[in-house]
């Protein structure tokens, strides 16, 4: 990893081979790029948690990222790729204004921004687990690593080591998938120690909350800049859609991976503290020598995860907030770098002011943000183009965010990405609407 995080770094000689990897990355390196990112600790740690406590429900997130991919590839990343931009904004301004272009590009960084700290307080629980460090100390070798990664080679390396880590956390689960099922007498075995529902059904916990689940993932997936920025980094459209697949056929296995070790951790430790149904089954069943080597892949995915959304955050803010003060090229790398290194150092002064805090809590509301904000003025400019309402599009920008804000402040039954959704939604059939009785009229906007 280390070697591929230098390597990344020497080849990296101008700002855009930092977030664009010069356009030149393959199939692999785009796939690599955004699994990087998105198959980390809720993929791994979290399924087996979910699993201990409701079976096959807990497929939701690998499921939802793998469709989520699926869609991507058949039906967004050839039109990205073909808009030749580096942001979600810069993408939507064009049918929608430069004005929401700089209110998408705030709500969107403010949400990656969120999941930041979410990702450090992962890691930083990690770390304190496996060395008996405090969540401080935790937080701050964190901290470096993810800046060591961040700042290395940007894009350049993400792809590389977004595959290789994505082999090192196949490795692990398909060795704990495997010894898990064959500790449990087989899979036949397994499924009868548990009643069909709600242990083997999709919908165990809920079909409202599966359904929002998947929502979540969808919309989560096509509103982050981390994972588009590796679809914007390819050859060619062709590229970014095989890219794309390759990551929705992958992702899915590891989901049904966790769920093993987590039905089987169920069965013979059911009063275990769900949270460490993977550490514990690692620590106890697999051999030592390959438990460091899972838990290191474990740390790894954690660390990549939180140094994607911070080059994303880096990016958004170079390209579509501080592009107007028109740098020099020969300093445009340079502050590329300085943006993702104050974006980690901000993460971590929060961070060390919330050390008892939940990490779901940041991980919804970093969501909610970056969903309701650009999700459906995306699909309005991909699908409609110049059919779009400018200023419907415009005013979801500017309220669906604020209503994810006001929901969790207030406090509701609804998810606040629903609520945010809705306003969304709403403020663009609107302006949909309101174009088609100006045209009636004769007026063209």
């Amino acid at each position: 990893m280390l070697v591929l995080a230098t390597a990344g770094a020497c080849s990296v000689s101008s700002a855009a081979d930092f977030t664009l990897a010069g356009r030149k990355s393959g199939s692999w390196s785009v796939a690599g790029g955004i699994m990087g990112t998105l198959v980390g600790g809720a993929s791994t740690v979290g399924t087996v948690q979910l699993a201990f406590l409701y079976g096959l429900s807990a497929w939701w997130f690998t499921l939802g990222s793998g469709l989520a991919c699926l869609f991507l590839g058949l039906a967004l990343a050839p039109a990205l790729r073909h808009g030749m931009v580096e942001t979600i904004p810069q993408f939507i301004s064009r049918y929608h204004g430069e004005r929401a272009r700089v209110c998408a590009s705030l709500f969107s960084a403010l949400g990656m921004f969120i999941h930041v700290v979410a990702q450090l307080m992962a890691c930083g629980a990690l770390l304190a687990t496996l060395f008996n460090f405090s969540m401080m100390q935790g937080a701050l070798i964190s901290s470096v690593l993810v800046a060591f990664f961040a700042l290395g080679g940007g894009m350049r390396s993400a792809g590389p080591l977004g595959m290789a880590k994505l082999l090192l956390l196949y490795g692990t689960m398909a060795g704990a998938g495997m010894v898990a099922v064959t500790k449990a007498g087989g899979l036949n075995q397994l499924s009868s120690t548990f009643p069909a529902f709600p242990w083997f059904s999709l919908f165990g916990y809920g079909v409202k909350e599966g359904v929002s689940d998947l929502v979540s993932m969808l919309v989560g997936v096509i509103s982050t800049q981390t994972y588009l920025q590796a679809v914007f980094s390819s050859l060619d459209s062709v590229t970014a859609r095989r890219g794309a697949l390759i990551s929705a056929v992958m992702i899915p296995p590891l989901g049904i991976l966790g769920i093993a070790v987590g039905l089987f951790m169920r069965n013979q430790h059911p009063s275990l503290d769900s949270a460490r149904a993977l550490p514990a089954f690692l620590l106890e069943y697999f051999p030592s020598e390959l438990a460091g080597i899972a838990f290191a892949a474990l740390l790894i995915a954690a660390v990549g995860t939180a140094s994607g959304l911070t080059l994303g955050v880096g990016t958004t803010l170079k390209v579509d907030i501080l592009a107007k003060l028109r740098l020099n090229e020969k300093y445009e790398l340079m502050v590329m770098r300085l943006i993702t290194f104050g974006v980690i150092l901000a993460a971590l002064a929060i961070l060390l002011f919330n050390l008892d805090s939940a990490i779901m809590k940041w991980s919804f509301l970093s969501m909610g943000l970056r969903g309701a904000t650009l999700c459906f003025p995306l699909l309005g400019a991909v699908f409609l183009r110049e059919r779009t309402s400018r200023r419907g599009g415009a005013a979801s920008i500017y309220t669906a965010p604020l209503a994810v804000i006001a929901a969790g402040i207030i406090g509701t039954t609804m998810p606040p990405l629903l609520i945010g959704l809705a306003v969304s939604g709403a403020a663009m059939a609107g302006g949909l609407v309101l174009n088609h009785f100006a045209r009636s009229r004769g007026d063209q906007r």
